[in-house]
């Protein structure tokens, strides 16, 4: 049994999205500032030469990821 249409099959392209450059920009500069500051909470704060001085609540916690990751610290 066959079937037999008289119009044609729809075809579906896809179209790239096209995003303006201006806003790729903010996406870009938003997250490098997003992963520097996180480099420097996992990776850098070690307490005695914390952003909020000598105050290691940020350190204890993420001390595991830290040496999870390979960031040695102590």
């Amino acid at each position: 049994m066959s079937v037999s249409s008289s119009t044609p099959a729809a075809v579906a392209t896809a179209a790239p999205v096209v995003i303006p450059l201006s806003r790729s920009l903010v996406w870009l500069v938003g997250t490098a500032a997003f992963a520097a500051l996180l480099y420097y909470f996992i990776g850098i704060d070690q307490g005695a030469v914390s952003v909020f001085g000598a105050d290691a609540h940020v350190h204890e916690f993420v001390h595991d990821g830290r040496h999870f990751l390979g960031f040695p610290c102590h």
